[in-house]
């Protein structure tokens, strides 16, 4: 089937779903039989096709000379970590792109983004690596699809409108292909079915409000080198990305970049070696912040289980979870997430402020 056709057949399953919720948001058997299933990227309704696949986590160059990244917007789910001096480098993680005309530019691996990818059960694209990443990637466990490795050549190629390095790209054909290549499963594991996904989301209908919670209508989690901050939209109920003093924006597509959900999570570090790599503990657990719908809570983040003689003990895979102060799991909006990774001796530098005249950048 052509992906047009293909696509007309998933709006139309799509749209027979839809009229099958109520307005108290319960699913109907109908809506079940249609073949639709809860992403658990962003708890919307999403063919079975899609929400059940398993995704991609990508590495994404976020340097000016790199942007605007192609495909972005397509991804359910954003991390944003510290590297060596100071820049921030992007992980998206995608279910939704068959249709997508490229990813990228696709950039390096760092020890830490492999443990995020872990926990989503997903493919891991990347293109090179820091040496302290390799023993992990090198687990059979993980399902690596390495631009220097043989698999490169087939999931990678580079375009002419950027400047190399940063001209790496990829697309759903080319990743498929790699997939099959390496011989790798794809269905999410029995374990990560079995926790039902990654977050907990809001019901269809319903709205996350954080009552009691601070004024967030700017969010800036303090990173020094791109100045990125999330504005908020209360007839839309999102949040718009800016970095480099402007909006954050799709190659494809020139659209401003929004999300439903933000965490700052505050993670203990130390550097590996006078070179400048950064080695983020993403186990051990550590304080954050939820921000949605103009409003912000401080929170926790935890593993169910970590095994700290071995960092690469399976249960060190698992789902991260965030707790408001009550110990309660925070409950996300359906939609999308931007997750971003503060270095825990610069989390006063990561606020909320109440409105846009009170942040000066």
């Amino acid at each position: 089937m052509k992906k047009n056709n293909w696509k007309r057949l998933i709006a139309a399953t799509a749209a027979a779903a839809v009229l099958a919720v109520s307005f108290t948001g319960t699913l109907c058997a109908s809506a079940e039989e249609s073949g639709m299933v809860r992403s658990f990227l962003t708890g919307k309704l999403v063919p079975e096709s899609i929400g059940r696949k398993k995704a991609i986590s990508v590495m994404l160059n976020n340097i000016q000379d790199a942007l605007p990244q192609s495909g972005i917007a397509n991804a359910e789910v954003v991390y944003e970590a510290p590297v060596e001096g100071g820049i921030t480098r992007l992980m998206g993680i995608f279910e939704d792109y068959q249709d997508v005309e490229r990813i990228g530019s696709i950039r390096s691996c760092r020890n830490y983004y492999v443990y995020f990818a872990r926990e989503f059960n997903t493919y891991y694209l990347h293109f090179g690596q820091a040496v302290y990443a390799l023993d992990l990637l090198n687990l059979p466990s993980t399902l690596n699809l390495s631009g220097l490795d043989s698999v490169g050549d087939t999931v990678y190629y580079r375009s002419d409108d950027f400047p190399a390095p940063h001209n790496v790209f990829t697309d759903y054909d080319r990743i498929q292909a790699g997939i099959d290549y390496m011989n790798y499963p794809t269905e999410y594991s029995d374990e990560y079915l079995g926790t039902n996904g990654h977050y907990q989301f809001a019901a269809d209908g319903e709205r996350v409000t954080l009552d009691g919670g601070e004024d967030a209508i700017v969010a800036a989690p303090g990173y020094e080198y791109n100045h990125p901050y999330f504005v908020y939209d209360a007839e839309t109920g999102k949040y718009t990305r800016y970095q480099y003093g402007d909006v954050q924006t799709d190659y494809l597509t020139g659209n401003a970049l929004k999300y439903d959900n933000i965490i700052f999570q505050y993670c203990p570090w130390e550097k590996f070696d006078d070179n400048g790599y950064l080695n983020i503990d993403v186990l051990s657990g550590g304080a954050g912040k939820f921000i949605t719908n103009g409003k912000a809570i401080d929170i926790t983040w935890k593993k169910d289980t970590l095994n700290t003689e071995d960092p690469f003990a399976n249960e060190n895979f698992g789902v991260t979870h965030y707790y408001d102060a009550n110990g309660n799991e925070i409950t996300l909006n359906q939609g999308k997430t931007w997750v971003c990774i503060v270095l825990d001796s610069y989390s006063d530098n990561a606020a909320v402020y109440p409105d846009t005249a009170s942040y000066t950048g």
